[in-house]
């Protein structure tokens, strides 16, 4: 197999696309979409978003340490790439792209109604970088939309599309090839007889 060696540069992919709404406390709300989001700790719950300091979002972040993740899906996904590419400083976001504002119940950042799953955050730490500024944020809660919970009431996300950002492009999740822990499962023994009737006996 041959390779190309290339320079640093950022090539983890796929990674969630996800819109981050903050406020600055003073009535004035948006969105920033962010793929350089990722989970950090289990217990207690943390995750962190990595966001460059001219953003308009970063100032927010900075001034009340308080944001909501907002998982995105397939029907997001116009929404998702404007909400990264527009500045809240020229356009409401929540306003153009028609989304619903809904009230989180630790933070003043609103949630958007339109996502499957609502994550409320407080910034615990924040870390100067470089290029981005990372905020590492203890979770308060998650909010799941009921809608897609499945017949025996667990939450299934892929009912709801999700998508990934891969270098510059959004795509939908393919099928699921196995589950957590499959590759070292012991196989589940047949049961003797139950196909075709007892071993050994034959029909009279």
């Amino acid at each position: 197999m041959s390779k190309q060696t290339w320079k640093a540069g950022n090539m983890l992919y796929p990674l969630p696309a996800v819109m981050v709404s903050v406020t600055d406390g003073d009535g004035h709300d948006n969105i920033i979409t962010v793929a350089w989001a990722g989970t950090v700790c289990t217990n207690p719950a943390m995750l962190s978003i990595s966001v460059r300091k001219e953003r308009h979002s970063h100032a927010m972040l900075v001034k009340t340490g308080e944001f909501v993740v907002n998982l995105t899906t397939e029907a997001l996904a116009f929404a998702t790439d404007y909400c990264g590419v527009r500045s809240g400083r020229d356009v409401d976001k929540f306003t153009e792209m028609k989304l619903t504002k809904e009230k989180a119940v630790h933070v003043a950042a609103p949630m958007i109604g339109e996502s499957p799953v609502n994550i409320e955050c407080r910034v615990m730490e924040r870390k100067e970088l470089g290029s981005h500024d990372m905020f590492i944020a203890e979770v308060l809660c998650v909010h799941a939309d009921e809608a897609y919970m499945d017949a025996t009431g667990k939450f299934d996300l892929a009912l709801a599309k999700p998508i990934v950002y891969d270098h510059g492009n959004y795509y939908t999740m393919g099928k699921p090839i196995g589950k957590f822990g499959y590759s070292v499962k012991k196989p589940t023994a047949k049961k003797a007889g139950t196909k075709g009737g007892s071993k050994g006996k034959k029909k009279a």
